[in-house]
């Protein structure tokens, strides 16, 4: 190869590297955070315990503590208490746009995942579950070649939206953490001041089901 040649090549190669390099700077000028300004939430250990205390005391399933706008989804937080249980044909739930994840704090249960449903019922549109916690989805009576998962205390679930989640065991109690990813921002936004006045009442107009909730869809909530 010729002094002339590796000479071209060498400056080619210097200006494919530069040229790649200031596509990645212009790239990362594009950037910006996707929640404007947005102030971070905090919630309290004292806070998640009232309504854990609230739960079992009022016999309620599921009740939301906050919902934050998070710039391209909103994330909720919530608790949730089951009673005990011990049904295979055990009702199963489904969103279809709101992603969960549980963070077990207290007790075991038995779990079945699967996006695969057997005799799908949507959900009514007004049931509260659908409007303040986990928009759109259905019930359904099975899960086909559903995942069984025993959980206990500090276990992890991800839900991802669509996938059935049912409940068949239950031998006492079960106390969990729940986060919801809600991309599609379906469900209202609750602050702390709206918290703090939900602790107020009873919570059965709010809860997500629950024998003492005022809208159950069943026993257990789902």
């Amino acid at each position: 190869m010729t002094p002339n040649i590796t000479r071209r090549l060498g400056w080619t190669t210097t200006l494919l590297m530069a040229a790649a390099v200031a596509a990645l700077v212009a790239q990362e000028r594009d950037y910006a955070p996707t929640c404007t300004m947005c102030p971070g939430t905090y919630i309290s250990n004292t806070e998640i315990q009232a309504y854990v205390k609230r739960g079992f005391a009022n016999q309620l399933t599921d009740q939301q503590v906050r919902q934050v706008d998070i710039g391209k989804a909103n994330v909720g937080v919530a608790v949730v208490t089951r009673g005990r249980i011990n049904n295979p044909n055990a009702n199963v739930a489904e969103h279809d746009l709101v992603s969960e994840v549980y963070h077990v704090i207290d007790g075991a249960a038995t779990l079945v995942l699967g996006p695969d449903l057997v005799e799908k019922v949507r959900r009514p549109a007004g049931e509260t579950t659908v409007r303040l916690l986990n928009g759109p989805g259905n019930n359904a009576k099975a899960i086909r070649n559903g995942t069984t998962h025993d959980l206990k205390a500090g276990d992890v679930v991800v839900i991802p939206a669509g996938t059935g989640h049912q409940f068949t065991r239950i031998d006492d109690h079960i106390t969990y953490l729940m986060i919801r990813v809600d991309s599609d921002k379906v469900t209202p936004h609750k602050t702390e001041a709206d918290s703090k006045a939900d602790l107020q009442t009873d919570g059965r107009a709010n809860a997500g089901g629950g024998a003492g909730a005022v809208s159950s869809p069943d026993r257990f909530g789902r």
